[in-house]
Formats: C-alpha cells, sequence, structure tokens
C-alpha cells in the first residue's frame, strides 16, 4: 500500500487498542445505560469525530516534518516507540481497576455529542497517541506522506467506530460482563500490554537492521 509498512500489524494493533476498556469507552457505556441507545451513539459519533481530528493534524503536522526531515521523522518513530513500550509496561502493571462508570446527568443529544467530540479532541493521551503510533507504519522516503496518514488514520477510527458502536448497542449486556468479571479486564490489560512492548521492540529491531 502507497507509503505504508506492515498494515496487517497495525490493523491487528488498533484493533487491541479500539477493544482495550478505556474512558471513551465508559463515557459510551453510561450514556447508554443512563439515557439509552440512541444517547450512547451520539457519544460514539462525537468522540469519533474527535479522533479525525486528531487524525488530520497528526497526519497534516507529521508529513512536513517528514517533507523537511527524514532524519527528524525517524527520531519521531524511535521516541514514538518508546512511547509505545511504555504504554504497555504500565497498562501491564496497572492493578486499579478502569472499568468504573461515572453517574451522568441527563443531556441533550446534541449535548452528548459534543461532551464526546470535546472529551476525545481534548485529551493529551490522545494526541500523544496518534503522533506516537501512525509513523510507525509509513515508509520514511515515501512522497505520499499525507496520504498514508490519512488512511492509517481512518483505519485506525473505522475500526474504533464499529466497535463503540457495537458497545453502545449492547451496553447493558457489556457493562455487567465487564463489571462483574475482574478477570476478563485483567486478561486484556496483560495481552494489549504484552503486544504493545512487543511492537515497540519489533520496531527498534527495524530500526537498527
Amino acid at each position: 500500500m502507497i507509503g505504508i509498512t506492515s498494515f496487517g500489524l497495525f490493523i491487528m494493533a488498533a484493533l487491541l487498542m479500539n477493544l482495550t476498556p478505556g474512558p471513551d469507552t465508559m463515557l459510551i457505556i453510561s450514556r447508554s445505560v443512563s439515557q439509552g441507545k440512541k444517547s450512547g451513539i451520539y457519544s460514539v459519533l462525537g468522540i469519533s469525530s474527535g479522533a479525525l481530528i486528531h487524525t488530520f493534524f497528526a497526519a497534516i503536522g507529521l508529513s512536513v516534518i517528514l517533507a523537511k526531515s527524514v532524519f527528524l521523522f525517524t527520531l519521531i518513530k524511535l521516541i514514538g516507540a518508546t512511547y509505545l513500550v511504555y504504554l504497555g509496561i504500565k497498562i501491564l502493571l496497572q492493578k486499579s481497576s478502569a472499568m468504573e462508570i461515572s453517574d451522568t446527568s441527563s443531556l441533550s443529544l446534541k449535548k452528548i455529542y459534543m461532551q464526546g467530540l470535546i472529551t476525545n479532541v481534548t485529551n493529551p493521551k490522545v494526541a500523544l497517541f496518534f503522533l506516537s503510533f501512525l509513523p510507525q507504519f509509513i515508509v520514511p522516503n515515501t512522497s505520499h506522506s499525507t496520504i498514508s496518514f490519512v488512511i492509517l488514520g481512518l483505519t485506525f477510527v473505522m475500526t474504533g467506530t464499529i466497535w463503540c458502536l457495537i458497545v453502545a448497542s449492547f451496553s447493558s449486556y457489556i457493562t455487567e460482563k465487564l463489571r462483574s468479571n475482574s478477570r476478563m479486564e485483567a486478561v486484556m490489560n496483560k495481552l494489549t500490554g504484552i503486544i504493545f512492548i512487543g511492537l515497540g521492540i519489533k520496531l527498534f529491531q527495524t530500526k537498527a537492521s
């Protein structure tokens, strides 16, 4: 694919990241449980819109960096790989549960959408993840870097949106399962941590060869 390397690995990592419960998932579940499926779907649309904005800025910014300096872009990839290893270790060592669902007051669908959008856009961890994750699958000497970044970003957003819509549709069932089964959460966290550490190490080895 144009300017993209290890696309299959990217999809696997993106799916795993989307499947791992986090703040966005909890927001969707809390809205779906407290206000119904429609409210959950509007939360999904807001969060996905925020992810699209992150994709746009990451694609533009990283493409400019790549056009100016392959060395600087490679340095960013190495820093990003380090960050992915850090994320993996952090997830493996995580002891407190991320499955707490906060109470949500009744809001209009427009406000629910905006809440999801603002929550995602203003989360610096999301921006840092996009800046660290996307460059790992871009060929440094590609002449179509913007298109490559957009393809990767849209793929990530699409897989995430599909999963979040499933969460919103079956939130009551999923909520009970996740909250009552701490082992399921622990297994998912460990699997995600191992994958991210392995991904970071693989990227280091690739750049060293």
